[in-house]
């Protein structure tokens, strides 16, 4: 595996013939990309951070990896058709059935030039079928490709900010609401208190008053009356 320095796009080339992978990387860094290269379909999977049939009996079935190989990001993949095990047209498949990584640009290389090839690929999402071998006019027309999926990156990372930022405002708005409903009850809670005050100095008052009209009021018993 191959890799260059930073530069803006960033391609993954998949080639079981060492001589083509030279040969690609080559051409990309001339045109300004960092190059990473992997001899087969498989390679290029684990790179990706997808494992092919590893926690299933299904040999087709794909599982995300937790330590997923994505320190820099892939702006386009770039694939021999004929490779043993897995063909680049099952590498297209793999790609676009991933909801991580089917937004990247896929592009098929071939040296055979067969209609119904070339057809099967596009049809199922490649963006390009170049015949080998490669030139570097064919690589110039990939640009348009990696700037779309570079721009579709950004704007997606821009709405995950505006959503963080957008929940970073609610949560002082639940507090503030929080407070204005808990202002109402201690204010009633404060006229309650006012209220039992009251009453129960209106209740000393009459009591006092009772007791002094009661001890200067004559008492009668059988007959008897008794003065204070």
């Amino acid at each position: 595996m191959g890799m260059a320095a930073e530069s803006q796009f960033h391609v993954l080339a998949v080639d079981d013939s060492l001589c083509d992978r030279k040969l690609i990387e080559r051409l990309l860094q001339k045109s300004s990309c960092q190059v990473t290269t992997v001899e087969s379909g498989s390679k290029a999977l684990e790179f990706l951070g997808l494992r092919q049939g590893l926690q299933s009996n299904d040999p087709n079935e794909l599982s995300t990896s937790p330590h997923i190989h994505q320190e820099v990001e892939v702006n386009l993949i770039i694939t021999d058709y004929c490779m043993p095990g897995m063909t680049g047209y099952d590498l297209l498949k793999k790609v676009k059935e991933s909801s991580a990584f089917k937004n990247i640009p896929v592009v098929i290389m071939s040296s055979e030039n067969v209609p119904a090839r070339i057809s099967r690929c596009l049809e199922e999402g490649a963006e390009e079928f170049f015949l080998k071998p490669v030139r570097l006019a064919d690589l110039n027309k990939l640009k348009p490709h990696m700037m779309k999926t570079k721009l579709k990156n950004q704007k997606l990372e821009e709405i995950e900010e505006a959503s963080k930022d957008e929940t970073a405002l609610v949560e002082p708005e639940i507090k503030d609401s929080t407070k204005i409903e808990i202002l109402p009850l201690q204010q009633d809670l404060q006229l309650v208190q006012q209220e039992e005050q009251t009453l129960c100095t209106n209740n000393k008052r009459k009591s006092m008053e009772e007791g002094i009209s009661t001890d200067r009021a004559l008492t009668r018993f059988d007959g008897i009356t008794t003065t204070v």
